[in-house]
């Protein structure tokens, strides 16, 4: 008998940044804790119980409850994965120069703009949660307040000044 290919098995699963905060770690590992002793149990409890009703390639409830129980195991080795490998985000206490963790107030296009940087894991565009990978990201790291910066966007460049490091 042949094993079967996957689909995830065609394609290499990329790292998650490690970067995440005090408090997101906590949250994935109350997830961690609620998925191994609440949700697993009850998936394979379910699968045992389709199990029982007979021939599994005709028991379509069978292998959806399989599916189910194979996806949440991915994703308990996944938590588990990161968190092995987290670095906590802790900001220091230089205001000089921008870090992983700072708050950053800048003005770019005649308004002025707040953006915390953090982990690619905890992104939030639209409340000012930025990741370190991206462009703008990227571009305040290193930086000092009074520093004018030029962001190149898909087709646009922005001009923002950094106006104060918290």
């Amino acid at each position: 008998m042949q094993t079967p290919i996957r689909k995830y098995d065609k394609y290499p699963r990329l790292k998650s940044d490690p970067h995440i905060t005090e408090e997101k770690f906590r949250d994935l590992t109350a997830k961690l804790d609620k998925l191994k002793n609440v949700k697993r149990p009850r998936e394979a409890e379910e699968v045992k119980r389709l199990a029982l009703m007979g021939d599994f390639s005709e028991n379509a409830g069978y292998q959806l409850a399989k599916s189910r129980l194979r996806g949440l195991n991915q994703r308990i080795l996944d938590i588990e994965d990161l968190l092995s490998r987290a670095e906590i985000i802790t900001p220091s206490a230089n205001k000089e120069i921008i870090e992983l963790g700072h708050q950053v107030t800048v003005e770019g296009n005649g308004k002025i703009k707040k953006y915390q940087i953090l982990g690619s894991a905890e992104t939030n565009p639209t409340t000012g949660v930025i990741s370190h990978n991206s462009p703008l990201g990227l571009a305040l790291l290193g930086r000092r307040r009074n520093e004018v910066i030029k962001v190149r966007l898909a087709d646009k460049e922005i001009t923002y000044k950094i106006i104060k490091i918290e």
